[in-house]
């Protein structure tokens, strides 16, 4: 059965990484939520996309330069606050698995630590676009899961990925081919397609074989699959 991950919780639908988006992609019945974090100023894991508050929150700023406090006092979208990402686990916990993928620097061991003090290890993705990143994660706990994403995939794309103790791969839609999924598959790699939200766009990168679909329209996708 093909997979699927609510892109930012359902970031098509509600705002992007708050606890609102969530609880739609869970209403909606994903597989997989996908979250970003980061590292404030004072070391709380954070739940934003981007390295400054500025599209996401009625806020400016580096994620990094400011407070926790001074973050949670911003709106996120609908009167939402930018969530923690034990808020996430909590949210999520026992009713879908999750994709964290480390943004910030120095994330690695505090999402791992929060990870194993949850007990949720065998529900988490931890993901990135640093082959070090990931080679880190799986340092730190080898037990749990972990996969590199690439936007426009190098020609090592696979290697880097297997070196890395990787078991799955993502690959913008943009960018993927069919030789690029059957090298991953070949490999033992799992292949999430990202941001596919049109039924055509779904269709698309179903065409290829892949195995799990990261989308902002959680929705459509599960009505792509006949799951809705």
């Amino acid at each position: 059965m093909i997979q699927v991950i609510g892109h930012r919780g359902a970031a098509g639908l509600e705002p992007e990484n708050t606890l609102r988006s969530y609880r739609k992609a869970l209403e909606i019945g994903v597989d997989y939520v996908e979250t970003d974090v980061y590292l404030t100023q004072d070391k709380h894991l954070i739940v934003m996309h981007d390295r400054t508050v500025d599209r996401t929150t009625n806020g400016t700023g580096s994620v990094e330069e400011m407070t926790f406090d001074e973050i949670r006092e911003l709106d996120a979208g609908e009167g939402e606050q930018v969530p923690t990402l034990r808020e996430v686990l909590e949210l999520i916990k026992g009713k879908a698995k999750i994709h964290i993928e480390l943004k910030g620097e120095g994330t690695p061991k505090p999402v791992v630590d929060t990870v194993r003090e949850m007990d949720m290890v065998p529900d988490v993705v931890i993901t990135s676009g640093n082959t070090e990143r990931v080679k880190e994660v799986k340092g730190l706990c080898p037990d749990v899961a972990v996969e590199h994403i690439y936007g426009d995939p190098p020609p090592d794309a696979v290697e880097r990925a297997v070196s890395a103790g990787a078991g799955r791969v993502s690959v913008n839609i943009r960018h993927i081919t069919q030789e690029y999924v059957d090298a991953a598959h070949a490999a033992g790699l799992l292949v999430i397609a990202w941001p596919p939200n049109t039924e055509e766009e779904i269709n698309h990168a179903l065409s290829f074989g892949v195995d799990l679909i990261c989308s902002d329209r959680p929705d459509v996708a599960m009505k792509v699959l006949g799951r809705a």
